[in-house]
């Protein structure tokens, strides 16, 4: 006799455990739960101040950096690849800050929607490590040598100093993450402001570049790609504790503009600042500073510092909310907290590993777009199939496992990089046999890996319900 798939099923929420509200100088309780509504508050516009703040950094400058004086552009081709990069970057993590008032989970508890509770292990667990560890380890470095160039004091004192800041603002959670941001953004927009007008002023744009080519200009796209993109994991993770009937058009596009503004300003001044003749063997931050004067260099130093803090708050605080979300069952109050702790530690080892050692920006600025693009190929297209369909459900049913996600990133994955990745640790069959033709492989993966889901989607469909609705315990 045949079966019919039922129409919907309930699932019951997890819902954050302790009482947190809009206290800043609280511990957030809890992990990758559901925010109660009785707790959310907030407005969207703070989006642009949290989004602001983090990338006003020195990452964010070398990036420029990269594209005239590591990889030959132009400047005004090294502009063109920046907004497209950092525009299509910034567009995404919009879209995805939109969905969080809604469901009120972090970002990562999302995309269990494609990927099911096990299957989201995948691209959980690579953004604990990317998040939590790697750009955490890589921030600290860029702050702490701009507070060593700046006061003289020992390079791994100064990480300590960093990375202790960091580690406790992660500690405490949300709200002081948020406000941590948008004290912190009027301070380095300043600063970075002057900075940037001395350093455009006394720019050569007539330099022609190193003959770089369709090939540099594509890496460069997705270089920057890839940073903007860096933040779409974490997205939701900052508007899930807004009230669920906020504009979601508000809610994108002042994330959205907070991330573009802040990578396209510092990314140009990045690229200008390599015409600019400097003294010979300095470390980067002091490289970039040393045609700013001495008060307005300094000034740019302490905001280095400060913005690597900013950032790292930001990357410790969702590397470990990605962590929770990976369906670990940790039975503690302080279950994120104490993973924000963890990470800290072991970003800080890291971090000290490479603290002499700054040519490892390049290959991870160019790494990492490439499982997110396979990643946000999944999760769009899977957004889009079940448009129409109640979702929320599958945030929390342990027996929602689909093969589609998790088999159509790692082949998006595997497939993008050994055809189209073209850096110094991996060159992929194409751009080896056509060096001019650049590295695509984060167009590549998303264009693979959207394609096949939508297949194996298609197929797997039958097996579960169309809809499942989310609700609260009762009481």
């Amino acid at each position: 006799m045949a079966t019919t798939t039922p129409p919907s099923e309930t699932v019951v929420a997890e819902v954050r455990p302790g009482e947190y509200g809009a206290k800043v100088i609280a511990v957030e309780p809890g992990g990758a739960e559901f925010a109660p509504l009785h707790e959310r508050h907030g407005r969207p516009g703070q989006l642009l101040w949290t989004w602001l703040s983090p990338n006003l950094e020195f990452a964010t400058v070398f990036l420029g950096v990269l594209a005239t004086g590591i990889i030959g552009l132009s400047f005004w081709q090294a502009v063109l690849a920046i907004l497209v990069g950092t525009g299509l970057g910034s567009l995404t993590h919009g879209v995805l800050s939109s969905r969080g008032p809604r469901y009120g989970v972090p970002q990562m508890v999302l995309s269990r929607i494609p990927f099911g509770w096990f299957g989201n292990a995948l691209p959980a667990g690579l953004n604990a490590v990317i998040a939590g560890i790697g750009w955490f380890a890589v921030n600290s470095v860029s702050g702490a040598l701009a507070l060593n160039s700046l006061t003289s004091v020992p390079a791994w004192l100064c990480l300590l100093v960093v990375v202790a800041a960091q580690i406790l603002i992660a500690f405490f959670g949300h709200n002081l993450v948020q406000a941590f941001e948008r004290y912190a953004a009027p301070v380095l927009a300043l600063i970075f402001a002057i900075a940037c007008v001395i350093t455009f002023v006394k720019a050569d744009y007539s330099a022609p570049g190193a003959g770089a080519g369709v090939g540099g200009f594509l890496v460069i796209v997705g270089a920057t790609f890839g940073y903007a993109a860096g933040w779409n994991p974490y997205a939701a993770d900052y508007t899930r504790y807004l009230p669920p009937d906020v504009s979601r058009v508000r809610t994108g596009l002042s994330a959205g503009l907070g991330v573009f503004l802040s990578c396209l300003v510092l990314e140009l001044a990045g690229a200008a600042s390599t015409s600019i003749l400097t003294e010979a063997g300095l470390n980067p931050t002091t490289a970039f500073t040393s045609h700013l004067g001495t008060v307005v260099g300094d000034l740019t130093l302490l905001a280095i510092a400060l913005g690597a803090v900013a950032a790292n708050a930001i990357n410790i605080y969702s590397g470990a909310l990605s962590f929770t979300a990976m369906g670990f069952s940790i039975p503690l109050k302080a279950a994120r907290a104490l993973t924000a702790l963890a990470f800290g530690v072991l970003g800080l080892i890291v971090a000290f590993l490479g603290l002499h050692d700054i040519s490892s920006y390049e290959n991870f600025l160019l790494v990492i777009s490439y499982w997110i693009g396979p990643w946000l190929g999944v999760y769009l297209v899977d957004w889009y199939l079940r448009r129409g369909h109640r979702v929320d459900g599958f945030l929390f049913d342990r027996r929602h496992r689909p093969l589609a996600g998790w088999v159509s990133m790692l082949v998006g994955i595997v497939v993008s990089v050994w055809l189209f990745a073209d850096q110094t640790l991996y060159v992929g069959v194409v751009p080896e046999r056509w060096p001019a033709f650049g590295d695509i492989a984060f167009f590549v993966g998303f264009l693979v890996a959207g394609v096949l889901y939508a297949a194996i989607h298609s197929v797997e469909r039958g097996r579960e319900p169309a809809d499942a609705v989310l609700v609260t315990p009762a009481g």
